[in-house]
């Protein structure tokens, strides 16, 4: 090690712990501060580390988090940034408050951005890359699918030797000849049928003819059993599978992956494909199926933002971050379910965090929403007009409708709703808002993680 590094990790080392100590936060600051005394710290730091990167448009953090749980079954040295910090002074901050360990093989699990993987590639030397999904998302950063998909091939390529572990439901990941070992999964249920998606989903156009694609079997949005009827590109070989989805639940979903039954405890298809991941990880670090599933199976899967939970006032609050057209879609059609009357509200930012754009909004299918059963709707955020004119649309004025600018007052009005179980739909930043709030008046021990 360097003095360079040497001293670099001392002053991030130590500025953690004054703002973990207090100010309660330090997730990011203390390796941005690192970074400026070394930019290349981050391969010191990872030197000793086997290093999984997990990436995509939605799912990193859960993903990142259902992983960790299933290498702890086996590792005892696992690393990861549990915070959603995912750039590159968030990784550094990861590992820098990592706890020594004298022996054993030490394995670092982190979640990171799509636009960050080729500059932590250069320092981490991934053994594997986890590919999640690509949606369309805050095009005023990432641009359109492909230019998203650009931005990680050029961090993948650099390693040509790591495992890929991808999700073979979605044509993107099959759309280029890669010389790393791949491994796919996926929803196989049976009952093939001829099936077409949406006219206006994303990634619909096969990569080698144009044509658009066909299915087979269709989860959500752009994945599923694709083929293209004109040249023949199909979905690749699947190494793991869903092979049964029991029943699904607005908190749970019983499901078989390579026949092994498990019930994660979060709802929503898109978390299925998260432990689906997760448990490919884990297979391909040989931990045996029985090990993954008894990890996954444990009701504590929920991460800060990702159907947290809140104990407001002795009501039941889910805290949901919402942030692109598909994953607003399916947040929807999982809280639809719900066969109790329960109170919505949706809180929308256009921060540089958030994506400026706030058009996704008409993408995601409010309507079909059981307004009936829904007696209060609350539009609220600093682009609270936006949200409140496209839930109007959708016909949320049939029900008590609230439209509030003021955080606080929605907090208060979250306080007073009708129903013991509250869903609220927020982007990053607002999610991050309504928690520090919520922190200060001791609805939570923290305001960050």
């Amino acid at each position: 090690m360097s003095l360079r590094s040497t001293a670099a990790i001392t002053v991030g080392k130590s500025s953690h712990w004054f703002l973990h100590h207090f100010l309660h936060g330090g997730t990011s600051l203390p390796g941005k501060i690192t970074l400026a005394f070394d930019p290349d710290v981050l391969e010191t730091l990872g030197a000793n580390y086997e290093t999984v990167l997990i990436t995509g448009t939605n799912g990193k953090t859960l993903t990142t988090a259902l992983t960790v749980k299933v290498l702890q079954t086996t590792y005892q040295n696992v690393l990861t940034n549990p915070s959603g910090s995912n750039m590159k002074q968030g990784i550094v901050t990861a590992f820098l408050t990592a706890k020594k360990t004298a022996s054993g093989k030490q394995l670092a699990i982190l979640e990171t951005d799509e636009a960050n993987v080729e500059l932590v590639t250069r320092y981490l030397h991934p053994k594997v890359f986890v590919l999640t999904n690509i949606f369309r998302d805050q095009m005023d950063r990432y641009g359109e699918i492909y230019t998203t998909y650009d931005k990680i091939l050029n961090g993948i390529r650099l390693e040509p030797k790591a495992t890929i572990i991808a999700n073979g439901d979605a044509p993107i990941f099959n759309s280029k000849d890669l010389p790393n070992p791949t491994i796919y999964y996926g929803f196989d249920l049976g009952n093939d049928q001829e099936l077409q998606a949406a006219p206006n989903t994303d990634g619909l156009l096969c990569p080698n003819c144009q044509h658009i694609l066909h299915y087979h079997q269709l989860t959500y949005s752009n994945l599923g059993k694709y083929y293209c009827p004109n040249c023949g590109f199909s979905r690749p070989q699947l190494q793991h599978i869903v092979t049964e989805l029991t029943e699904q639940t607005p908190v749970s979903s019983t499901i078989k992956i390579d026949n092994q039954p498990l019930t994660l405890h979060i709802g929503g298809t898109y978390n299925i494909y998260n432990a689906l991941a997760a448990y490919s990880v884990g297979c391909f670090f040989d931990v045996p199926a029985e090990e993954i599933a008894t990890a996954l199976n444990a009701n504590d899967q929920k991460v800060f933002g990702r159907q947290e939970v809140i104990n407001l006032e002795n009501k039941e609050l889910t805290l949901i971050l919402v942030k692109n057209p598909v994953g607003l879609d399916q947040v929807l059609q999982m809280i639809k379910t719900d066969q109790q009357p329960f109170s919505l509200a949706v809180l929308l930012n256009a921060n540089y965090a958030d994506g400026i754009d706030t058009s996704w909004i008409w993408d995601g299918r409010f309507e079909q929403l059981p307004f009936e059963r829904i007696p209060m709707v609350l539009a609220g955020g600093e682009r609270w007009k936006d949200i409140a004119f496209r839930l109007k649309v959708a016909g949320a004025e049939q029900t008590d409708f609230k439209k509030i600018a003021s955080l606080p007052a929605v907090l208060e009005s979250l306080k007073q709703v009708p129903t013991k179980h509250i869903y609220v739909l927020a982007t990053y930043t607002a999610m991050l808002q309504l928690r520090k709030l919520m922190a200060e008046q001791g609805y939570l021990k923290e305001g960050m993680e």
